[in-house]
């Protein structure tokens, strides 16, 4: 079991990472009025995705094990008002919520995973916590990305495969 739970931390890590990855990498592209940017009223900007995802975090990995996800101190309605935080205030959320995450889940066992934690009053496996965060970052390092990618259109640097490009790929792969 050990081992197992072993690699299930290791790879929850690693696909937590690749997801940062892609914010620091949208961010990189991207000027301090990029982040405020919204297709509309009902959208989110890139700004209001941060302050949200690292609440989140701060709020979900703080006393992992031993205080529910949901802390007192959150106000998670502010996370979706829009501020006047330039890029560089912006990273820093993004990295302290990051940075918060990574040294909760760094800090865990194998016999941790199944542990019971709480989350809003409702108890589940910190296996399934991790999965369900894994998920919810996942849902916003996508909006997050095509935000990005609206507001730089032609000069977008694409995060991915290119369209188009597919088998050239397959074969850099493949060659190695």
């Amino acid at each position: 079991m050990e081992n197992i739970a072993s690699v299930m931390l290791q790879t929850a890590i690693k696909r937590f990472r690749a997801y940062k990855d892609l914010g620091d990498e949208t961010f990189a592209q991207l000027q301090d009025t990029d982040f405020h940017f919204q297709p509309n009223e009902a959208s989110n900007s890139i700004a209001v995705i941060i302050q949200h995802m690292s609440g989140n975090m701060l709020s979900r990995w703080t006393n992992f094990l031993t205080e529910d996800g949901e802390k007192d101190w959150r106000n998670r309605d502010e996370e979706f008002e829009t501020h006047a935080c330039n890029k560089t205030q912006l990273l820093e959320m993004w990295e302290k919520g990051w940075a918060c995450l990574l040294d909760a889940l760094s800090a865990l066992t194998g016999e941790d995973l199944l542990k019971t934690i709480h989350i809003r009053g409702e108890g589940q496996s910190v296996i399934d916590a991790i999965h369900r965060q894994l998920a919810h970052y996942a849902y916003h390092l996508g909006q997050i990305v095509y935000l990005g990618r609206l507001v730089k259109n032609n000069d977008w640097h694409s995060l991915s495969i290119e369209k188009g490009k597919s088998a050239d790929y397959n074969r850099q792969m493949g060659n190695k």
